[in-house]
């Protein structure tokens, strides 16, 4: 039997009806199999970011031109990508895991600012969600983002959260960890 190999998939496209369908129909058309994956509707498009995992000396091959044949039927941008590591060999596997959450006003660089002052402490962003919406008396844009994260072992969390928690300040954000 071969070894098995994994994909990373990114699909966007205008949403519609079927395009999870359409994904997962390639995928198991494919012989392969859907290990992970996020999807979500931004703006008017509809995203998704898979998992994949397969087996043969053909999977690759089979996967990009299914990817092309999609693109091409249902007006998909399909991109597959080998990874080099096997599930779960992330560095971002190992080290204390953490979630932050900033609310505020709406202002240019919150995501810049938190993710740099994480990307310095050494920590791994995992998964990140932020959306904006008005408040419902005024209108005023109100952001909200949620970062999952992994420290390293040897990083200091007490450090890592003083470090956040001037940024919120300088932005004037609620932010906790």
């Amino acid at each position: 039997m071969t070894e098995r190999r994994w994909f990373a998939m990114t699909a966007i496209g205008r949403d519609r009806p079927g395009i999870v369908a359409d994904l997962a129909e390639l995928i198991y058309e494919c012989d392969c199999n859907l290990e992970d994956s996020r999807m979500t509707i931004l703006g008017s498009e509809f995203a998704m970011l898979l998992l994949v995992s397969g087996r043969g000396d053909e999977v690759e091959r089979r996967l990009t031109t299914g990817c092309r044949r999609l693109e091409w039927e249902k007006r998909l941008t399909v991109f597959v990508r080998p990874l080099e590591t096997a599930l779960g060999e992330s560095p971002a596997a190992r080290g204390t895991p953490l979630e932050c959450t900033v609310e505020g006003v709406d202002k240019a660089g919150i995501v810049a600012r938190v993710a740099r002052t994480i990307a310095d402490h050494g920590a791994t962003i995992t998964d990140l969600v932020s959306e904006l919406r008005p408040e419902p008396n005024t209108g005023t844009p109100m952001y909200r983002m949620r970062v999952r994260m992994v420290l390293p072992l040897v990083a200091d969390p007490e450090a890592l959260r003083a470090a956040l928690e001037r940024v919120a300040t300088e932005l004037r954000v609620d932010l906790s960890v």
